[in-house]
């Protein structure tokens, strides 16, 4: 069997695409979870997707690349998209297909599958860094070939399969985390005339919930890196892992827009950049 790698979450869209991967097309897939800090139970992801079908699973620890190769870069650059965005997503891609080449080369596999959709940003973000990397590897991008129309689709694919959700129909979100935010699309943010709930937020507390009292907080930096917080000495990964917590408490950095993709549709997303 011809082998693929493939960019795992553990999520619905992931352990579908594992599945149909193994099924419909015949491949003996090798599971890449890359960790740049999601909360996630890595042992679990691990175990899931053995469980779905994967014949191999990689964990790999890139937070402090992460941080320290595309936040902090992106931060001295001062990017930001449409006046809003932190790119909080488009960071972590790059990093993530550099994973994703390293390991289909020493597995010796002929392609790599991603769960990015046929109407976003992400799809190209991938395979840019896949093609740029290895020019001559195979992309399976299923969400651009499959029959699969939707994520209420994909539910009732796993359920078919027998594999553990951890979405419902009516906690339908798609969700993207990492050390740096939390995105959120779907559900009832596909309307753009509906504000969205306050339900949504994974990491920030809602307005009601937050102090009345401010708070103050000092980072010291060096040659433009930020090196302490209060006078506390942290790690790039640690400092902005603190300052998450510190920022969610006071609803800091959420933002609702709807943008332009690169392929000429809008999108609406939720976003929690706290720190």
């Amino acid at each position: 069997m011809k082998k693929v790698v493939l960019a795992y979450s553990g999520g619905l869209d992931t352990s579908v695409i594992l599945k149909w991967l193994a099924v419909e097309k015949n491949y003996e897939v090798i599971a890449v979870c890359v960790d740049v800090g999601q909360k996630e139970d890595y042992q679990e992801v691990s175990k899931k997707a053995l469980q779905v079908g994967a014949k191999k699973v990689y964990i790999v620890d890139a937070k402090d690349a992460f941080v320290e190769n595309y936040v902090f870069k992106g931060l001295k650059a001062g990017a930001v998209y449409e006046s809003k965005y932190l790119l909080g997503t488009a960071y972590a891609r790059p990093l993530i297909a550099k994973q994703l080449v390293e390991i289909a080369k020493k597995e010796g596999a002929v392609a790599i599958s991603h769960g990015a959709t046929g109407k976003g940003n992400d799809q190209v973000r991938f395979e840019a860094g896949i093609m740029a990397l290895a020019p001559d590897m195979k992309v399976i991008a299923p969400w651009r070939e499959w029959d699969l129309k939707s994520r209420e689709d994909c539910i009732n694919y796993a359920k078919k399969y027998d594999i553990p959700l951890n979405v419902t129909k009516k906690n339908i979100y798609s969700r993207d985390e990492n050390l740096y935010h939390i995105s959120h699309e779907g559900g009832e943010l596909e309307f753009p005339d509906q504000i969205h709930k306050e339900s949504v937020y994974k990491w920030v507390s809602p307005i009601s919930k937050t102090p009345d009292i401010p708070e103050n907080i000092t980072i010291d930096f060096k040659e433009g890196i930020p090196v302490a917080v209060n006078g506390n000495e942290l790690s790039p990964v640690e400092i902005l892992s603190h300052l998450n917590d510190l920022g969610s408490v006071h609803k800091v950095g959420v933002i609702d827009i709807v943008e332009n993709r690169l392929v000429g549709m809008k999108s609406r997303g939720v976003y929690e950049t706290p720190g």
